[in-house]
C-alpha cells in the first residue's frame, strides 16, 4: 500500500483516516529528512543503538509478557528442554526471552542477538543468562553469513518491534538470513508497527526519509508496514504465510492520563 492519495483517504481494514489525519500525513511531505543525513543516519544506526541503550540501559521497554498469549505456539515449544532451539532477532536486553524463562518455558538452546554492543552486555548481565544454554551476539541482521554464531537448526525465531528499525531496501535480505537459519518446519513469529499507527501520524514535517519511513529524535529510525506489504516480503524468499494480520492494541499510562490506540502487524510464518 502506497500513500498516494486514494490510498490515504481509504486508509485500510484497521483504520479509517479522519480529514485531519490526511493532512497531517501530506504535510510530513512539506520538508523530508535530507539526502545526506539519510545516509548518516543509515551508516551510523549501530551508534545511535548503542546510545539509545547506554542512555536508557534497562529501563524503557517494559518485559514482555503477553508473547505467549499472542503466540501460542511458544509453550509447546518451550515444554521440552530437551528439544526446541529458539533465537531472539533484535533481542535488546532479554525483554522477551527472559519472560519466557520465569514462566518456566524451556528450550534446549536460546540464541539471541541485536545490533547494540550495549544491548548485548546488558542481556549478558540478567540474573538468568547461563552461557551453557544461551548465547548472546552482536550482529548486523542486515549482512550475509551474519547468522554464523548459530550453531544448530533453529525452530522457533522472533522478529519483534525489529524489522521497522531497519533501511527498507535491505527488508529482504534480513528475511532471507532468518529463512536460512531456521530449520525446516521452523517457524518465525512477526510483530511491527502498523500502517497509520498512532506513533507515525504524530511525526511532524522534517523527519520523513521515505514512504513510510522515519527518523526518531534520538537518531533511530521506524517504518510503518501493511499487512500486504509484510506477507509478499516474506513470501518472496520462501516462506509460507500462516497469518498475518492488523492488530488493534491500546496503550495506558495512567500515571500520565495516556490512552491512545495503536496499530501493529502480526504474523506467523513457516519454512516449508
Amino acid at each position: 500500500m502506497t500513500e498516494s492519495n486514494s490510498n490515504i483517504s481509504m486508509g485500510h481494514v484497521a483504520k479509517c483516516l479522519t480529514q485531519e489525519e490526511i493532512d497531517k500525513m501530506e504535510a510530513q511531505n512539506s520538508r523530508m529528512v535530507s539526502e545526506f543525513r539519510a545516509n548518516q543516519l543509515e551508516r551510523e544506526a549501530k551508534k545511535y543503538w548503542d546510545l539509545f541503550y547506554k542512555r536508557n540501559t534497562n529501563r524503557f521497554f517494559k518485559d514482555r509478557h503477553w508473547t505467549t498469549r499472542e503466540f501460542d505456539e511458544l509453550l509447546g515449544l518451550g515444554s521440552d528442554e530437551n528439544g526446541n532451539v529458539l533465537f531472539e532477532i533484535g533481542c535488546g536486553v532479554g525483554n522477551f526471552i527472559y519472560p519466557l524463562l520465569e514462566d518456566g518455558l524451556k528450550f534446549r538452546k536460546i540464541f539471541a542477538c541485536d545490533l547494540s554492543t550495549n544491548a548485548i552486555e546488558l542481556t549478558k548481565c540478567h540474573s538468568l543468562y547461563d552461557s551453557e544454554k544461551m548465547k548472546a551476539f552482536q550482529t548486523d541482521i542486515t549482512t550475509d553469513n551474519c547468522f554464523f554464531e548459530v550453531n544448530r537448526p533453529v525452530n522457533a525465531a522472533t522478529l519483534i518491534f525489529v524489522l521497522s528499525a531497519i533501511h527498507p531496501q535491505k527488508f529482504k535480505m534480513v528475511a532471507q538470513n532468518i529463512y536460512n537459519v531456521l530449520d525446516t518446519g521452523g517457524v518465525l513469529l512477526f510483530r511491527d508497527y502498523g500502517l497509520y499507527d498512532m506513533a507515525q501520524l504524530r511525526f511532524k514535517p522534517g523527519h520523513k526519509i521515505a514512504e513510510n519511513f522515519y527518523m526518531r529524535q534520538d537518531g533511530t529510525r521506524t517504518y510503518y508496514f501493511s499487512i500486504e506489504e509484510v506477507s509478499e516480503l516474506f513470501r518472496s524468499v520462501g516462506f509460507e504465510i500462516s497469518t498475518c494480520e492488523y492488530v488493534q492494541r491500546r496503550t495506558v499510562n495512567f500515571k500520565e492520563n495516556i490512552d491512545v490506540p495503536r496499530i501493529f502487524v502480526q504474523a506467523k510464518l513457516k519454512k516449508v
